[in-house]
């Protein structure tokens, strides 16, 4: 069975950075796409990040330039860089492992910025 654990979340100020870390307990190979997905208070779950096997990147317009995606496919982790952080990306984020015809949920890393 797969298992994604995400760690890295925690408390930082605006305009700092953060690094959030996906590991797959088996190899992340075997996925199409990873993402890391975030849900805020009272909003429905949004899309962050993508990154496909074979390496094509998108991002969500509100963090494009200051996220960047990336794996290692040795370590079997995807990675969430997170800099020039705002309060509005505050939330639970979860990685996603989307491989045919199942899709993978972490149960989350929770991520605050304080102004």
């Amino acid at each position: 069975q797969v298992q994604l654990v995400e760690s890295g979340g925690g408390l930082v100020q605006a305009g700092g950075s953060l690094r959030l870390s996906c590991a797959d307990s088996g190899s992340i190979s075997r996925a199409n796409r990873m993402g890391w997905y975030r849900q805020a208070p009272g909003k429905l779950r949004e899309l962050v990040a993508h990154i496909t096997s074979g390496g094509s990147t998108n991002y969500a317009d509100s963090v494009k330039g200051r996220f960047t995606i990336s794996s290692d496919n040795a370590k079997n982790t995807v990675y969430l860089q997170m800099n020039s952080l705002k309060p509005e990306d505050t939330g639970v984020y979860y990685c996603k492992m989307s491989t045919w015809p199942t899709a993978y949920w972490g149960k989350g890393t929770l991520v605050t910025v304080s102004t």
